[in-house]
This record gives structure tokens, sequence and C-alpha cells, in this order.
């Protein structure tokens, strides 16, 4: 059974009224890129951290789309390279983790030595995670130890349910627009072929496919290249 989540405060300063303009932001959001920033920018203001990041998950590894310092980058680093921390285990098993203190964190030594000396004093990270599995990972980072509370922790839960499903909306909108894009490419690429040599939409296709093929290379690049230079690859 997964552990329970912390509760809000109910005293919390007007933490509803928060998370509802944060609504509104991610539904005006273009892409997810835009969502990712709106997400940290909203946790700088939010919570009790100095930094913060999101790490997306892409084929199954962690990729940083956008993060409020070149600190977080860089330990963000650290355990991509190393494929190890509270990162990549937060990722993997969709579990909260706090480190309260960087200087006496004893799971991942090497990687809390390395982050205190950047000036990181505590860090939690907390999956974004939907019915599909995991999205991704917020991490929240302050200079000073012991920085996050359970009110803290309540809030970046919220916000990562939030960021669960504007990330992933966003990445579904682009997955169909290149989708879209790339039915668009092959239609003029075909009609190209079907002009110039007198050729059916299935025999245009066709040639489009095994030019794909004999030079592995994906079809919407073949017919992108034809529609850019009127020739098709060697």
């Amino acid at each position: 059974m997964p552990p329970e989540e912390p509760t809000l405060d109910p005293g919390a300063d007007d933490a509803a009224d928060r998370f509802a303009q944060l609504a509104v932001e991610l539904h005006d959001t273009s892409g997810v890129e835009d969502t990712v920033q709106a997400v940290v920018q909203f946790a700088l203001h939010a919570l009790n951290c100095s930094h913060a990041g999101v790490a997306l998950v892409v084929h199954g590894r962690p990729e940083i789309p956008t993060v409020t310092d070149p600190v977080v980058a860089e330990i963000y680093q650290l355990q991509t390279d190393s494929g190890d921390g509270p990162l990549v285990e937060s990722m993997r098993d969709r579990s909260t983790l706090l480190i309260r203190d960087t200087a006496t964190e004893a799971r991942w030594p090497d990687w809390a030595a390395k982050v205190l000396a950047v000036g990181i004093g505590s860090v939690l990270d907390v999956p974004l995670t939907t019915s599909a599995g995991t999205v991704g990972v917020l991490g929240l980072y302050s200079t000073a130890p012991d920085a996050f509370g359970r009110d803290d922790e309540a809030i970046a839960h919220i916000l990562a349910r939030h960021a669960s499903v504007a990330v992933a909306s966003a990445r579904q909108e682009a997955t169909l627009a290149q989708a879209i894009d790339a039915r668009m490419s092959v239609g003029q690429a075909m009609g190209i072929l079907m002009e110039r040599f007198d050729l059916g939409s299935d025999r245009a296709f066709a040639i489009l496919r095994r030019y794909s093929q004999d030079t592995n290379t994906k079809l919407r690049e073949v017919a992108q290249q034809l529609i850019d230079t009127r020739k098709l690859p060697h």
C-alpha cells in the first residue's frame, strides 16, 4: 500500500486560490516546455524552496526540460550519469523522497556530498504520475537544511497532481500535432510524385515507403526531403 500523502493545513495562506490560478495558467500553456515552466514558477512562489526543476521520463530515462538555476541541472545530471539518487528512485518507484539534510544523508552519500558542495541543504522529490505510469519528477531544493515541512509536502503533492495531468495532456497534443504534420507532408510528397510521374496514389505511397525502408529513414523525413528538394533520397 502506498504511503499516505500529507494533508494540507486548512489554514494555509489562500492555497485554493493559488491552485485555481495555476489551473488556469496550465490550461493556457501551449506546449510541454511552457507547462513545465509554469509548474516550476509556481513551486518557487508557493513552496519553501530556493530552486526547482522538473525531470520528465523520455524512453524510460530522465530528461530535463526546464530548471530555475544551472545548479538544478547539475544536480539532475549527477543522477542521470550515475543512474542513482533520489530522482532516479522517485521516478522508478513512484515514491516521494525527502532529504532533510544533505550533510548527513546516508542513502546516497556521494550524491549528497556533491549536492552539499553546490550549496543545497535539503531536497524534496515528488513523482508526477498518471494512470499510465510515471510522467516525471518535481524536484524542490533549498539552501537550508530541513526546509520542507508537512505543508510544503502537501502542497508539493497537489502541485504534482496538477502537473502530471498538464504535462501528459501537453505531450499528447504535441504527439497529435506531429502526426498531423507527418500526414500532411506525406500527402504533399505523394502529390508531387503523382503529378511528375503520372502515378496513382497507391503507387506514389509505395515509392515513398520503399525509399524509407531502403534508406532506413522515417517516412515523414523522406517526404519532407522530397518537398524541400524535389528529389528522392539516393
